[in-house]
């Protein structure tokens, strides 16, 4: 009776792909939330609390508190999350993906579950920062004047434009970190090395033709036509195009 039992289990016929699978990969994931959301938020608590701390100072000094609050505006701080991202795109496949096989998930499952991940995980930071942005503007910059989120293009088209810029870069950055995972997963140092030099090579080129072509103001005269909302558009469509890649490269990792 245990034979048969084994041999029907052995020829299941079902798809692997179904919703239940791919979101057993995200639960996996989620077992330690602080890496797609405790240490992003306490990057970004440190950074508001610097700003804090200095439009204090600054407000303290009698100094001009609207120019410290324009001066902030240029200020990269709200994106310090950022970069941590890409390393939290790294951790999710090179740390994951083998304990995800070992529980019987298929390459596939994975990629699709972490994407899923991805997507919560950029969908909640977004909704949070773009209402932060909206929360300081009301407050006046938290009642001292300073430009901790309302900086750079945020604050400028509203809650909606906000959300949708945040959600593409944090998609991007994720996509970033787990598709080059990838690369390093199928092909190792020698597929990295190929990928960088490759990348370089290419950005080189293209700068070139711009140059010799001499289609910079082209260039920035339709990206400002296109706006905020085009760029950003474009920044997805970019992080839909590490997001098919890493899929089709991951079909063949071999986790370490």
């Amino acid at each position: 009776m245990t034979a048969v039992i084994e041999q029907q289990t052995m020829n299941r016929t079902e798809p692997r792909t179904r919703f239940n699978e791919v979101w057993r990969v995200v639960r996996l994931h989620a077992v330690t939330p602080s890496v797609f959301f405790g240490i992003p938020w306490i990057i970004l608590g440190g950074a508001w609390a610097v700003s804090m701390i200095v439009g204090i100072i600054i407000t303290g000094a009698s100094a001009d508190v609207a120019e410290m609050g324009e001066g902030m505006r240029y200020s990269w701080a709200v994106l310090s999350p950022q970069w941590y991202l890409v390393a939290v795109g790294v951790q999710a496949i090179g740390m994951t993906l083998s304990f995800a096989l070992g529980f019987g998930a298929t390459r596939r499952d994975f990629w699709l579950g972490t994407s899923l991940m991805f997507g919560i995980v950029s969908l909640l930071n977004a909704v949070a920062i773009a209402t932060l942005v909206q929360l300081e503007k009301a407050t006046g910059g938290w009642w001292i004047g300073i430009s901790m989120f309302d900086a750079l293009w945020y604050g400028q088209n509203g809650w909606l434009v906000d959300f949708y810029t945040t959600l593409a870069l944090q998609l991007l950055v994720l996509f970033i970190g787990a598709s080059i995972t990838t690369v390093y997963l199928r092909w190792r140092m020698r597929g990295m090395m190929i990928l960088i030099f490759g990348a370089i090579a290419l950005m080189l080129a293209a700068v070139a033709l711009a140059t010799f072509t001499e289609s910079w103001p082209t260039i920035v005269e339709w990206l400002g036509g296109i706006g905020i909302v085009g760029m950003f558009t474009v920044v997805l469509g970019l992080a839909a195009f590490f997001a098919i890649g890493g899929y089709f490269v991951i079909r063949r990792a071999t986790p370490r």
